[in-house]
């Protein structure tokens, strides 16, 4: 499915919020809005929408840290990834996960209340799989974060 300005436009759109009515969003893009909602319905079948979600302020819910964990493992096997994976998806804390190239096996993005909160998630987390080395780094300031995903590369 090849995508035209209309599509990227309602994508652009939805990135900043997913919770517009389509009457509004069909005027700001210039389509009808029985044909904006067809596109919509497209876009989500095609998979390019996975999903609208409402994104929640860590810090009015007391998640005040967020701790970037690298995990190093000398076991690199399907059965040992299988149950860190399964481990740590179970962690609510755990908002990100990611398999990595380089010195880092695996990434972590955590959020926690404060320190005595992260050393709790820290003990289940080393209790999911053996682990050669874990790493914390925890962030003093957040310079940049955002879910939308640039489109500018996208074919006119």
């Amino acid at each position: 499915m090849s995508l035209d300005r209309f599509d990227r436009r309602i994508l652009q759109q939805l990135q900043d919020d997913a919770d517009i009515a389509v009457a509004p969003l069909a005027e700001q893009i210039g389509l009808s809005t029985n044909a904006c909602w067809r596109r919509i319905k497209r876009l989500e079948e095609a998979g390019y929408i996975r999903r609208r979600v409402a994104l929640l302020n860590e810090r009015s819910l007391d998640l005040n840290l967020t701790v970037f964990v690298s995990v190093k493992t000398n076991e690199h096997n399907d059965r040992w990834l299988k149950q860190f994976a399964e481990g740590v998806k179970a962690l609510p804390e755990v908002v990100e996960f990611y398999r990595m190239s380089g010195d880092t096996d695996y990434l972590l993005k955590i959020v926690a209340r404060d320190i005595d909160d992260y050393d709790r998630v820290y003990k289940k987390l080393i209790a999911v799989a053996p682990m050669h080395d874990v790493s914390s780094s925890f962030a003093m300031e957040r310079i940049k974060s955002s879910t939308a995903l640039p489109l500018d590369h996208l074919p006119s």
